[in-house]
């Protein structure tokens, strides 16, 4: 799939005229990867506005820092570090946002039953991932960050370490604690589910 504004240039090549101020070039690095950061931002920080300012601070720090890569590691590699660091700084800052569940549920088109008491594969599919997701929300700062960056953008824990500031030993701590925080929380969620209907 390739994006009208990237035309025959290579991304090897795209990066080294960024690293000389092409702008065009510059350009062509954003249309590839801005997909991919948001998507990073996104899971990381459960808020779409929130998402959507962070990444267009990564590609600012990327247009500043781009004289810095030097290939030691896929492009792609190397911004999705950036972007993890850009999106712990902010949490830093500002501490962990509270998402409101009402925010990610009015993006999300209703699709008609097609066939009334029938059980709707899709719609217990949607409500799976958003008990998983109000159940990764619940878990504390520290539990969350460790648990998406491994879990679910697969991360090493010494990368991890490296990442957060902590010990490979914590990291492998803070995954463990989060799993199971994160099987209390879904067990209770179905309990509550089973005692309702």
């Amino acid at each position: 799939m390739t994006d009208p504004k990237q035309g025959s240039i290579p991304e090897a090549e795209a990066i080294e005229r960024a690293k000389q101020g092409d702008e065009a070039a510059f350009e062509i690095l954003y249309h590839l990867h801005k997909r991919r950061v948001y998507s990073l931002c996104l899971r990381m920080l459960s808020n779409p506005a929130q998402a959507e300012d962070l990444a267009q601070e990564a590609f600012l720090q990327l247009f500043r820092k781009i004289s810095t890569f030097r290939g030691e590691s896929a492009f792609s590699t190397w911004l999705h570090r950036m972007t993890v660091n850009v999106v712990l700084m902010h949490l830093r800052k500002k501490g962990l946002p509270l998402v409101s569940l009402e925010e990610t549920l009015e993006t999300e088109e209703e699709t008609p039953r097609k066939e009334f008491g029938a059980q709707d594969v899709k719609l217990t599919g949607s409500i799976d991932r958003l008990q998983l997701q109000r159940a990764i929300d619940r878990l504390p700062p520290g539990y969350k960050t460790v648990f998406v960056l491994h879990d679910v953008e697969g991360f090493e824990h010494n990368e991890i370490a490296e990442l957060v500031g902590c010990s490979i030993g914590n990291s492998k701590s803070q995954l463990h604690k989060a799993r199971l925080k994160l099987r209390d929380y879904l067990k209770f969620m179905r309990a509550e589910k089973a005692g309702s209907t």
